[in-house]
């Protein structure tokens, strides 16, 4: 089963350059909420193996990424489809509301 990639500052750039949608999870150990999507995350991954990628970002490791995209609160979930944002969600949901925004840009 496929996992998630961990994203840095340092390869951001490079796994935005993909053709299929991406979900980056904004998050930190010390989140309760970020530790509740976790696992939601993760089985993302492997529902959506070489149809999307799904990464995870340690905002206390990576601050450029962050500050960047202005994240502010998390866990912050951004899809990216050609390299810019295309649709955002701000803390804690059930699965398929991820599922249907991977969906969305899978079918677009």
């Amino acid at each position: 089963m496929a996992s998630t990639v961990e994203i840095t500052d340092s390869n951001f750039e490079e796994i935005l350059k993909s053709d299929q949608p991406v979900l980056v999870d904004f998050w930190a150990e010390w989140c309760g909420p970020c530790k509740m999507i976790g696992p939601l995350v993760e089985e993302l991954a492997g529902d959506y193996d070489g149809k999307a990628v799904i990464g995870k970002v340690n905002v206390d490791e990576n601050p450029n990424v962050s500050a960047k995209f202005g994240i502010r609160s998390i866990p912050t979930l951004l899809v990216f489809k050609g390299g810019e944002v295309v649709d955002k969600q701000i803390g804690a949901v059930p699965k398929q509301v991820l599922a249907d925004k991977i969906d969305a840009q899978m079918a677009s």
